[in-house]
């Protein structure tokens, strides 16, 4: 290759011209009017500026024999960067639905283990506080309230019994007649009230149960009589020679009053003997015939 001639060496201060190349148009631009091949449309607007659509400068044209360049990838360098990114989103989202799945699961199973073990003591504690199946399945003793309900009418029979005997005292030595009388008449009342008060009563599980209401029945009236017989004696006693020497003198009133007295002390005795075995059964007041 020659030297170059002093007529081609560039003038001073001038740009460096660059070299054509051998065979082909500069730049290897294809011969040919700008408008035969159109621009990729990936590079259309590449180089517009804010001229508007005037100023856009046709992009050169690239022959066969010039690698193109590579396409970008989709969505350019920012895109595959995004992607990664949105990868990474999604993941993050599955792992922290994963963990709260686990962490669900693992609070069930404490709770479950939790109810198991509550299920547990309150199975406990109802075996051990509740009566076992043979007991809860045998039925309530119907008797058991009859007999609570005639014990208390019971308590009751002897409150008069004091006044009485001192009444009938106070008659034989013809002391306070009228007061003895009165206490005599209030004891009557007390007994009367007594057959009353067992008529309403419901009785018919207890054992023997008829005789029962029978035998009380017929010793509160009988001693109802007594004591309203006594009352008439105590009368005839404060009346013209009802006392002779500081003792009342004995009439009829006296001998009715003795027999209702005996009758009553039978039927004593045997409501009594019907009683007592109930009340020892159901943890009840036992009583002796002088003391109904």
């Amino acid at each position: 290759m020659l030297p170059p001639t002093p007529a081609a060496m560039p003038a001073p201060g001038s740009a460096p011209q660059v070299p054509e190349r051998p065979g082909g148009a500069p730049y290897a631009i294809r011969p040919g009017r700008p408008g035969d091949r159109p621009p990729p449309s990936e590079f259309d607007g590449l180089f517009r500026d804010s001229g508007g659509a005037d100023e856009t400068q046709q992009l050169p044209q690239f022959g066969p024999d010039v690698p193109q360049p590579p396409s970008p990838p989709s969505g350019g360098h920012g895109g595959g960067g995004g992607g990664r990114r949105r990868m990474s989103r999604g993941m993050l989202i599955g792992v922290v639905v994963a963990g709260c799945a686990l962490a669900g699961l693992a609070a069930g199973a404490v709770l479950s283990m939790g109810g198991d073990d509550d299920k547990k003591k309150n199975d406990t504690t109802l075996s051990d506080s509740s009566p076992s199946a043979e007991q809860s399945s045998e039925p309530a003793d119907p008797a058991e309230p009859q007999a609570k309900a005639l014990d208390a009418l019971l308590a009751d029979s002897n409150n008069s019994r004091a006044s009485v005997i001192k009444a009938v005292d106070n008659i034989k030595s013809c002391k306070d007649l009228t007061t003895a009388a009165s206490d005599l008449r209030t004891a009557a009342g007390q007994r009367n009230d007594l057959v009353t008060r067992l008529g309403k009563l419901s009785v018919d599980k207890l054992p023997d149960n008829a005789r029962l209401t029978a035998s009380l029945t017929k010793a509160w009236k009988s001693s109802a009589r007594a004591d309203n017989e006594y009352a008439a004696w105590a009368d005839q006693t404060g009346g013209k020679r009802g006392c002779h020497k500081g003792k009342a003198r004995r009439t009829p009133r006296v001998g009715a009053a003795e027999r209702a007295s005996g009758e009553a002390t039978q039927a004593k005795k045997t409501a009594s003997g019907l009683w007592n075995p109930i009340a020892s059964r159901y943890g009840l007041t036992t009583h002796e015939a002088t003391e109904l």
